[in-house]
């Protein structure tokens, strides 16, 4: 797993790269906890919904095993009015969440801006 100065490195490349770029954090999945994290503003908490975010992964996958579907998650993406939030499952224990405004990026961008960076996170 990355260091602490790695993790915002990466995430300072990705906000580069992705025009509209909120906020992004590494997350251990079990705990919730944040690992590093990168945001443009203070109003917010990246914190918390880094550990909300994690209780969404965890109930996804409670639903793929009800399913008993024999896949694993790869992400997750929120549309919201004037925001995408995208969830990217890195290793099997820990994901990036992702915010960007709506106005100035598109799923393909951000969707990019990930996969671009996420192996450097791993």
């Amino acid at each position: 797993m990355a260091s602490e100065k790695q993790i915002q490195e990466t995430f300072d490349r990705v906000a580069a790269d992705l025009p509209g770029f909120i906020a992004a954090s590494l997350v251990d999945l079990e705990s919730g906890m944040t690992l590093g994290a990168r945001s443009l503003r203070a109003d917010f908490d990246l914190t918390a919904a880094s550990a909300y975010n994690s209780e969404l992964v965890k109930q996804k996958q409670k639903v793929m095993k009800a399913l008993k579907l024999q896949t694993s998650l790869e992400d997750i993406i929120l549309t919201l009015g004037d925001q995408i939030h995208m969830i990217k499952l890195i290793t099997p224990t820990a994901f990036v969440y992702l915010a960007a405004d709506r106005s100035v990026a598109n799923l393909a961008i951000v969707r990019n801006a990930i996969a671009k960076h996420a192996g450097e996170l791993g």
